[in-house]
């Protein structure tokens, strides 16, 4: 996103629009940071600037900078994936779909939120971290296909530097490997510039309780109770 200092009357009525809050005073006008910008394009649909002075240049939908907001702008579609903004199907369905089943896990990391947003290099530093693990990336997710073909964690070094909104990665491992896989990934979020949410997958035990719950108790992780959970009101996709 762009102001034209040309058109830009000073007004500030724009600055409050922007969840990364890029949109700064710059003596009688305002500007936008374009290396902080993660082009969501909320200023602009706010339609609150009186000269209309905000614009989105060609630059903007051009790689790598797109990518940006493929993964910040709810009314963009991912070009590989057939759902918008952030471009994830999550695994917050797993009782009816089955993505991750019996004896596995699904970890679920969101970097990013509105009002810090997170780069790619940041979020690389976890995704390398994953794969000297060996475990899984999905590749129904929109950061996998940012990632370098040599396996490493490592994404395509045209995309490290850009900044997202918000970005959902995802992946599997078994259930003896919980302890160390948090072991050794939660202290790494901690020294991260972003937020980070933490969501684990499982699927109900036969007695509708969730024995994951337990465990994460005597590692001394409290578990939020306010899992997103699909009621499969729609037909189930696996086995009861």
């Amino acid at each position: 996103m762009r102001i034209d200092s040309g058109k830009c009357a000073g007004c500030k009525a724009c600055i409050p629009y922007c969840p990364v809050t890029c949109i700064r005073a710059d003596g009688g006008s305002v500007k936008i940071e374009e290396d902080e910008c993660v082009e969501c394009g909320v200023c602009l649909r706010a339609d609150v600037c009186p000269v209309g002075a905000i614009y989105m240049p060609k630059e903007s939908f051009e790689y790598p900078r797109a990518i940006r907001m493929q993964f910040s702008d709810p009314g963009i579609q991912h070009p590989n994936f057939k759902s918008w903004g952030r471009g994830t199907e999550e695994a917050k369905t797993n009782d009816v779909t089955g993505k991750f089943g019996r004896g596995e896990y699904g970890l679920l990391l969101e970097f990013g939120r509105p009002g810090t947003g997170a780069r790619l290099s940041e979020i690389e530093k976890v995704t390398k971290v994953i794969r000297s693990m060996n475990f899984e990336i999905l590749e129904d997710n929109p950061l996998y296909g940012l990632l370098s073909e040599d396996m490493s964690g490592s994404f395509k070094p045209e995309y490290v530097n850009e900044k997202i909104l918000s970005g959902i990665l995802e992946f599997r491992f078994e259930e003896s490997e919980l302890e160390g896989a948090l072991k050794k990934l939660l202290p790494l979020l901690d020294d991260l510039d972003t937020v980070v949410s933490v969501g684990l997958v499982t699927r109900f035990a036969d007695d509708f309780s969730i024995p994951v719950v337990d465990r994460l108790k005597k590692m001394g992780l409290n578990v939020r109770p306010n899992a997103k959970i699909n009621v499969g009101l729609g037909r189930p996709l696996i086995e009861r």
